[in-house]
């Protein structure tokens, strides 16, 4: 079992496959993923709205992936790609609708063996807090 487990978002209308363009996106399907498995967590749906302009809807869809490493989407445009990125949010555009079942496939295989750069700084991250901790807990001193 692996200690890491990461909060993965993918932006899809049907929750089977990412198909959706960030700000527009009808909802989030939010899994958590470590190297064994991954499972759905949470699922956002959003009405639909007018993609010109709404920069408020993209308040809202950033602040439904708090705590995500990253999203996955067709297309999200620059200040998404900004707004994301301060709140820790990798986004991950894919170039063709892809199902989410391959790309948790390959998400757990990254956590695992490593291999995908956003994936082994969280992975190095998270091994470097969990030495820091245990050495506090052992009452070890600089």
């Amino acid at each position: 079992m692996h200690a890491t487990s990461l909060k993965i978002a993918f932006a899809t209308s049907d929750r089977l496959v990412v198909d959706q363009h960030f700000g527009a996106a009808a909802g989030f399907a939010i899994y958590a993923v470590d190297g064994d498995s991954a499972h759905l967590i949470e699922a956002t749906e959003y009405p639909l709205e007018s993609m010109d302009g709404n920069e408020d809807k993209l308040a809202s869809r950033i602040a439904a992936l708090a705590g995500c490493a990253a999203v996955y989407c067709l297309a999200v445009g620059g200040s998404a790609v900004r707004q994301l990125l301060a709140g820790g949010v990798q986004p991950v555009r894919l170039e063709t609708e892809t199902p989410i079942e391959s790309l948790l496939h390959m998400l757990c295989k990254a956590v695992r063996e490593g291999g995908v750069a956003w994936i082994d700084r969280i992975v190095r991250h998270t091994q470097d807090q969990d030495r820091f901790d245990r050495m506090a807990e052992e009452g070890w001193q600089e």
